[in-house]
């Protein structure tokens, strides 16, 4: 057992769960009760409109190691995970979908996989209960992110994942980023692996991820990618942009320097050869190679005003529950003085410092 606290923290998102809760939480409780390793389950409630709130409440004053976040309006999944893994005491932190859908079961086997040596063992729901046209879609978009970023798994979109704490614990995700945490921990030399977890059908509620969201997906993949190769240095991506159009703008002028010779030659006009449509394209590169440099050096501007970011808390907190001496908004990891001078000396936090380095750097 983790000193002083549970093996294995599960963080459970709901939005709209109030139908599927009352089954849910018990077979959660019996399933994580049967396995060697102590638990806490860590609700964070998404804002939810309809009775997910008071159920939470409920099985929380029953058992206390049911503990619950609010959040005062809908901030989205990767909020809500967020929060869960800040809050998260064990050394190994699992987040599981509140509909059902996911095995606790699996929790057992994925944790003893990371004694293995990994950081970070990611569910494949390989016989996916899902309708198949939204199945293929997500086949599909496994292959792009994994061929995108070289990290190649079957199952992005399965939040049943096991993770060290220390990988995540600073973890500063937007958008839709929560899929891409393997990703981000491979930047730092995470070791990763896959197996295969059960899936269950939808039994209640309705499911909250419609085909819009393939847009947001495909937009977080493009930040992923510029993430991986750009996060220390966004000048150079920049500055590739303004290399490749004033290279353009040299090969316009010496275009049009090339129709002013021949036209010199010829015993016309040279100077009315030389401005034709070249040089005017020439200089609309030039322009746009100058635009791409400001724009990096305030990137790299940015950048660097990241490094002193701490908070990254960007949902507000109603209430909790069965949180002992913590207050709603103290989610956000919180160092002394004495402590931020320690890990100034010392090896950045994986995620954290994937999205805005170091954060007391």
């Amino acid at each position: 057992m983790a000193a002083g606290g549970p093996d294995v923290s599960v963080v459970v998102p709901v939005f709209n769960e109030a139908e599927s809760l009352g089954r849910v939480i018990p077979h959660f409780l019996e399933s994580l009760s049967k396995q060697r390793r102590s638990f806490e389950l860590i609700f964070v409630n998404d804002g939810s409109r309809d009775r997910s709130a008071e159920k939470l409440d409920e099985f929380a004053v029953r058992d206390p190691r049911i503990r619950v976040i609010h959040f005062v309006r809908n901030y989205g999944q990767t909020a809500a995970l967020m929060a869960g893994f800040w809050a998260a005491r064990a050394p190994i932190v699992v987040p599981l979908d509140g509909d059902g859908q996911n095995d606790p079961a699996d929790i057992e086997r994925l944790a003893d996989r990371l004694e293995d040596g990994f950081d970070v063992v990611s569910g494949w729901r390989k016989d996916r209960k899902d309708d198949w046209l939204r199945s293929f879609v997500s086949r599909i978009a496994n292959r792009i992110i994994g061929s995108v970023t070289g990290v190649r798994l079957h199952d992005y979109g399965c939040t049943l994942k096991a993770y060290r704490t220390h990988m995540i614990r600073d973890a500063r995700l937007f958008g839709e980023m929560h899929r891409f945490i393997p990703v981000l921990t491979s930047m730092h030399g995470a070791r990763i692996c896959e197996m295969v977890v059960n899936h269950h059908p939808r039994t209640a509620g309705v499911s909250k991820y419609g085909y819009g969201r393939i847009v947001k997906v495909a937009l977080d993949l493009i930040l992923i990618r510029m993430l991986q190769r750009y996060r220390t240095k966004p000048l150079h991506f920049y500055g590739k942009i303004t290399q490749w159009t004033w290279l353009g703008a040299i090969a316009s002028f010496l275009f049009a320097g090339a129709q002013a010779a021949a036209a010199a030659a010829a015993g016309t006009d040279a100077w009315a050869a030389f401005w034709g449509k070249a040089p005017i394209f020439g200089l609309l590169l030039f322009v746009m190679g100058f635009i791409a440099l400001v724009a990096g050096l305030n990137a790299e501007l940015v950048m660097r005003a990241g490094f002193e970011h701490v908070e990254g808390r960007y949902w507000e907190e109603a209430r909790r529950v069965n949180f002992a001496g913590s207050a709603p908004g103290s989610a956000a990891p919180q160092r002394s003085r004495e402590a931020r001078e320690v890990v100034r000396t010392s090896t950045p936090t994986p995620i954290a410092s994937s999205l805005r380095g170091d954060p007391d750097s």
